[in-house]
C-alpha cells in the first residue's frame, strides 16, 4: 500500500468512549503511531481537536457507529477533512480485535487513502432529513393508534370499517364522537353526523353501530383517540417547520414534482436523504446503489444468482415505494406500462421497487441536467418492450441453429 497523507488521524468510536490513532512520517518509511484516548463529552472532543491541530493531521477517518459519530462530527468537520465509513468496508482479517488495533488499522488504511467515504449532505439537508424522518416515524405511530382503535370498536361490536373505508374519516370521526356519550344512535343524528356518498349508506350504518360498547371500550376509545388528534397537531408543526426548511430547495422541489407520484412531502422527504448536488453520486447507477432499491450483483464461476436487493438507505427506499405506488395507478403514463409489464412477470412488489428504482434515476437525472421530466408515455414502453422480446426471441432461435430472416407481414 503507497500511502499519500503524512499525518492522518483513525478514530474507533464508542458511546462513552474513543480511541484515536495518529499516523504521521515521511511518506517513505513507516509512520509513527501515537494513540489517546479521550470521552465523548464536548470539553474532551475539543481536547482531541487541539491535539489533531498540533499534529497537523490533514485528514480524519471513523466508522459511522449508530449516532455516536455525530459528537464528534460536530466538533471537528469546521476545521478537518472527515471521511466517515462504513463499518463493514472496514472489517479486518479475523484474529486479534481490540481499540487500540481498530483505529491503528484505520489511520492506516487512511494514510494510503484506501477508506471509502459515506455520503454526508451538508447541514441544512441534515437538518431536513430529521425532520422528515421525525414526521415519517410520527405517522408511523398514528396509524398504529387507528389500528387500535379499528380493534376497540370490533371488541365492541361496533362494525364501522365495514361500511366506511377510512376509520379517521371526517364522518367516522363524528360517528365514533358522538358514540362516546350516547349509547345509540337514531337514524336522524347519524344522517346529521356523515357526509358526502356515506348520506347513501344511512341503513347500513345504523346495523354498523348496533354494538355492545361499555364504558370500558369508551375509556380506550377516549385514549387513542387523544393520542391521534395529538399525533395530528405534531406532525402539522412538523409540516410548517420543513416547509421553512425547503425554501432554499424550492427550484428543485418543483422540479422533481414533474415527476408522476412525487407530491410536496414525497419531494420534501427525497431531497432531505439526498440533497440536491447530484455529483457526489457520480451516475444514476451510483445513486441507485446507495440507496438499496436497484437489484443486487451476486455472481459466481459464471453462474448469476439471487439479485435481490442490497442493504440501503431505508427511509429513502420507503419513500421511493410510496410514489412507485402512486405513479403506478397513472393511466397511460410510462409508469404504469413499466409496472403493469413487470407485474405481470414478477409480481406486484417486485414491480413496485423496481418501479421505485426507476423513479429515483428520473430524480437524478432531472436535478442532474435541471430539466423537467417529460413522461414518453405507455406506447413507447411498449414498442421498446415489444422490440426487444423480438430480439431475444431472434437470438434464442439463432442458438438453436435456425437462420433468421425478417421480413414485413
Amino acid at each position: 500500500m503507497q500511502p499519500i497523507i503524512k499525518s492522518c488521524c483513525g478514530i474507533d468510536v464508542h458511546k462513552k468512549m474513543i480511541k484515536a490513532c495518529i499516523a504521521k512520517g515521511p511518506l517513505d518509511k513507516p509512520p509513527k503511531f501515537e494513540i489517546k484516548t479521550f470521552s465523548t463529552m464536548t470539553s474532551d472532543l475539543l481536547r482531541l481537536k487541539d491535539w489533531l491541530r498540533q499534529n497537523e493531521v490533514e485528514k480524519v477517518a471513523m466508522e459511522s457507529t449508530g449516532v455516536y459519530w455525530k459528537p464528534i462530527f460536530n466538533i471537528l468537520e469546521d476545521e478537518f477533512p472527515i471521511v466517515l465509513a462504513n463499518p463493514q468496508h472496514l472489517k479486518k482479517t479475523p484474529g486479534k480485535k481490540s481499540d487500540v488495533i481498530d483505529c491503528e488499522w484505520i489511520a492506516t488504511l487512511l494514510r494510503c487513502n484506501l477508506v471509502p467515504g459515506s455520503f454526508i449532505p451538508t447541514k441544512p439537508i441534515r437538518e431536513l432529513r430529521d425532520l422528515n424522518r421525525t414526521r415519517r416515524k410520527l405517522v408511523g405511530v398514528m396509524a398504529a393508534d387507528k389500528n387500535r382503535l379499528q380493534k376497540v370498536l370490533e371488541d365492541a361490536n361496533i362494525k364501522l370499517t365495514s361500511v366506511v373505508s377510512k376509520v379517521d374519516g371526517v364522518s367516522s370521526m363524528n360517528l365514533i364522537q358522538a358514540l362516546m356519550t350516547k349509547d345509540e344512535l337514531t337514524r336522524d343524528e347519524i344522517k346529521a353526523l356523515v357526509h358526502g356518498k356515506l348520506r347513501s349508506k344511512i341503513d347500513q350504518l345504523v346495523e354498523a353501530l348496533n354494538g355492545k360498547l361499555t364504558d370500558h371500550h369508551r375509556f380506550l376509545l377516549k385514549i387513542h383517540l387523544e393520542n391521534i388528534a395529538f399525533m395530528a397537531e405534531q406532525i402539522q408543526e412538523l409540516d410548517e417547520e420543513i416547509a421553512k426548511r425547503m425554501i432554499p430547495f424550492q427550484k428543485e422541489a418543483h422540479l422533481i414534482q414533474t415527476i408522476p407520484g412525487i407530491s410536496t412531502t414525497t419531494a420534501s422527504a427525497i431531497i432531505a436523504e439526498i440533497g440536491v448536488d447530484m455529483s457526489q453520486f457520480q451516475d444514476e447507477a451510483r445513486l441507485s446503489c446507495w440507496a438499496g432499491i436497484c437489484p443486487g450483483n451476486n455472481e459466481s464461476a459464471g453462474v448469476k444468482k439471487n439479485g435481490k436487493t442490497r442493504k440501503g438507505n431505508k427511509f429513502l427506499k420507503a419513500t421511493l415505494v410510496e410514489a412507485a405506488w402512486s405513479a403506478s395507478k397513472k393511466k397511460g403514463s410510462a409508469y404504469s406500462a413499466i409496472y403493469n409489464n413487470i407485474a405481470r412477470r414478477r409480481g406486484k412488489r417486485r414491480a413496485t421497487v423496481a418501479l421505485g428504482h426507476q423513479i429515483l434515476m428520473d430524480v437524478f437525472r432531472v436535478l442532474n441536467t435541471g430539466e423537467p421530466y417529460v413522461d414518453e408515455g405507455a406506447e413507447a414502453v411498449f414498442q421498446r418492450n415489444s422490440a426487444a422480446r423480438q430480439q431475444s426471441a431472434i437470438r434464442l432461435l439463432e442458438q438453436s441453429g435456425y437462420m433468421v430472416t425478417k421480413a414485413a407481414a
